[in-house]
């Protein structure tokens, strides 16, 4: 490249950094908190009704209690709600299970016109690949430190 069209970069990139608005990273922060804290909190809530009114023990609450988080952020992404939430939410709409369901149902939508198997099943795995292979690879690693901690004290 020669050094005129390097100067010209330059100088473009230079106008677009001092055009820029900061972003507000402590007010951005804080609604992330407050907003993953409040999706947490009523995750807490309903496994706190499960255990209460229907019988559950504790452990035994956390798989309806997450099956109702997946179904409470699907049914809200399927009428745009969680997208709009989540551009105002920022980062602490993207707590784990939410946020990786409103990424599945999403990924559903958009892709039906192309079909059941090629559209939606298959922009799913590309999807939910990277998500399993690096939860499946972390669960081996803490796996494996646990077995080293306890077998070798």
């Amino acid at each position: 490249m020669n050094t005129k069209v390097k100067d010209e970069k330059l100088s473009y990139r230079q106008l677009v950094d001092r055009h820029r608005p900061a972003r507000p990273m402590l007010k951005n922060t804080v609604r992330a908190f407050l907003v993953g804290g409040g999706i947490c909190v009523i995750g807490q809530a309903v496994q706190t009704l499960f255990v209460r009114y229907g019988g559950f023990s504790v452990t035994d609450a956390g798989n309806p209690t997450v099956a109702v988080m997946i179904l409470l952020s699907v049914i809200m992404t399927a009428f745009g709600v969680y997208d709009r939430f989540g551009q105002w939410a920022g980062a602490g709409s993207a707590v784990p299970v939410t946020g990786f369901a409103n990424t599945m149902a999403s990924a559903a939508m958009e892709s039906r016109s192309e079909g059941w198997v090629a559209g939606i099943g298959g922009n799913l795995f590309k999807l939910a690949g990277p998500v399993i292979v690096y939860g499946v690879v972390s669960a081996f690693f803490v796996s494996l430190i646990r077995y080293i901690v306890t077998h070798i004290t």
